[in-house]
């Protein structure tokens, strides 16, 4: 009994002794980074392209895996569940893993089952209407939600969607009821627009930008360099200016070493040529990179910030 118990610690020990060793010789082999979406998705579009840069500063293959269902939470519950060594890595957009949850906890997750590396992109909604709308800015699109409470339409990604919530936001915000309805992507906002179907929509900026819709305005702090004469909501007198961001996360536990290796190859990546062209043809703006402490707080106050949405939509289970 005594040997089997010396023997015992003494494996605990070399093991003990083995994983910071590990850890500074990291990566050894090739890393897995789950994209919880569709191949071809502007998600996946963006983790491919950081991929390439990830590889190159790690010196071993970064090979993205496509694990889509539910909003994300399909990939992003399989990634929580991996072991935390930083071979296995969740690129997504913060919506899969602070809003999900909050709706149905039983996906088995929440956001501080993740360590945060880096945020590398960020989305802004805008508002777009056809050029012959009575509609020619956000002011005007007050105006009447509050002359016809209830009947001015808008399209939108999806129940819960950032466009979605940006749009609760600034209803929430202006006091004005509207009438929202879903779609399955921004295309199929866009078309719906255009056809006159719908008063307005709400729409990432990526998609509206040669659409021949008019944009109206954007939800941002400050004004995006891919359209400088469109106008933020705040300036427009609305303090609203929600985003769809997110980056790479790992699961939790990930070893300090580790992390260190991989925020200083995420910042290579996220701002080398490659990446960075991608960036702006996507309407990226110039503050869409952050490190892992700042990803981290941003994700902290998503939680709460949507919280208050969702409970207003009734989402909250």
């Amino acid at each position: 009994m005594i040997l089997r118990f010396a023997a015992a610690s003494q494996t605990a020990l070399i093991l003990a002794a083995a994983a910071p060793a590990q850890a500074q010789n990291y990566p050894a082999r090739p890393i897995e980074m789950t994209v919880a979406f569709s191949p071809g998705a502007v998600t996946d579009i963006f983790a491919r392209a950081l991929a390439a840069g990830l590889g190159q500063n790690l010196g071993q293959p970064v090979v993205v895996i496509n694990k889509a269902g539910a909003t994300g939470a399909l990939g992003s519950a399989a990634a929580a569940r991996a072991a935390p060594d930083g071979y296995a890595l969740l690129f997504t957009p913060a919506v899969s893993i602070t809003v999900v949850p909050q709706q149905n906890p039983a996906v088995g997750y929440t956001h501080k089952s993740f360590d945060p590396v880096c945020q590398t992109f960020k989305n802004e909604m805008v508002i777009v209407a056809k050029s012959d709308a009575p509609f020619q800015s956000a002011a005007d699109i007050m105006k009447g939600a509050k002359s016809r409470p209830g009947a001015v339409s808008y399209g939108h990604l999806g129940i819960a969607s950032i466009p979605h919530l940006a749009m609760t936001e600034l209803s929430l915000y202006a006091g004005v009821e509207f009438n929202p309805i879903p779609f399955k992507g921004d295309s199929e906002v866009i078309q719906n627009v255009m056809a006159g179907q719908t008063d307005f929509g709400a729409v990432v900026l990526s998609s509206a930008v040669g659409s021949g819709l008019n944009i109206l305005g954007l939800f941002g702090d400050t004004r995006n360099p891919a359209i400088p004469g469109v106008a933020t909501l705040r300036e427009q007198g609305f303090d609203v200016a929600p985003v769809s961001f997110g980056g790479i996360a790992a699961p939790r536990g990930l070893p300090a070493p580790v992390m260190a290796r991989l925020e200083q190859a995420c910042l290579a990546a996220a701002q080398s040529d490659l990446y960075a062209k991608l960036a702006r043809s996507l309407g990226q703006p110039d503050d869409y990179y952050s490190d892992g402490a700042a990803f981290g707080v941003r994700l902290d106050r998503d939680v709460i910030e949507k919280a208050r949405l969702l409970k207003a939509l009734g989402e909250l289970k």
